[in-house]
């Protein structure tokens, strides 16, 4: 599978200059981030995608929909791959408003809150990694699949830090990580 991490947002572009929470509830895109997702659909395009699911949250969608409309996909939007809840950032939007904000996206299987209340442990993002990897490793097709996340899902899928807009494959029949760092760089 494919692994394609938001492009930068708006928290994202305060906190590298700052290192404190700047109190954005979930995030768009920066002029930066949607850039960042031109140029992830320009890299993807010759690919054999076949499906993309994409995390909730504003700027995995932002950052999702270039590459959806330039292979003529839908996105499949699951809360599984979503970031860990540790910022205000991590706070989503109702589904209703993601509903206004994204018309052309089938919203209608999600909560309408359907992030955690609090804090979210590293185990727990760790055990859902373990979850999310075993059901692609499921599927015949797991390789023509592109996944939209964010930095903490990535880390604890597979104990790499990557950054905005950044592209990794993954084996998800592989073993995952044996420890998860969760350290930001």
């Amino acid at each position: 599978m494919i692994l394609l991490r938001h492009g930068q947002s708006e928290f994202n572009l305060l906190f590298t200059q700052t290192r404190k929470d700047p109190g954005i509830v979930d995030p768009v895109l920066t002029p930066l981030g949607h850039e960042q997702a031109q140029q992830a659909a320009e890299a993807l395009a010759t690919e054999d995608i076949r499906r993309i699911l994409v995390s909730p949250y504003r700027r995995a969608i932002q950052t999702a929909l270039p590459t959806a409309r330039r292979l003529g996909l839908r996105l499949t939007v699951t809360p599984l791959v979503r970031e860990r809840y540790a910022f205000t950032c991590d706070i989503g939007s109702p589904a209703t408003a993601l509903r206004m904000a994204f018309p052309d996206v089938d919203l209608a299987h999600i909560d309408e809150v359907w992030w955690p209340p609090q804090e979210e442990p590293a185990d727990q993002v760790e055990a859902r990694a373990a979850l999310f990897r075993a059901e692609m490793a499921a599927l015949d097709d797991w390789a023509h699949t592109l996944v939209v996340t964010h930095w903490g899902f990535v880390m604890a899928l597979t104990g790499l830090s990557v950054t905005n807009g950044q592209i990794l494959r993954v084996d998800p029949t592989a073993p995952g990580p044996a420890l998860v760092p969760w350290k930001h760089h």
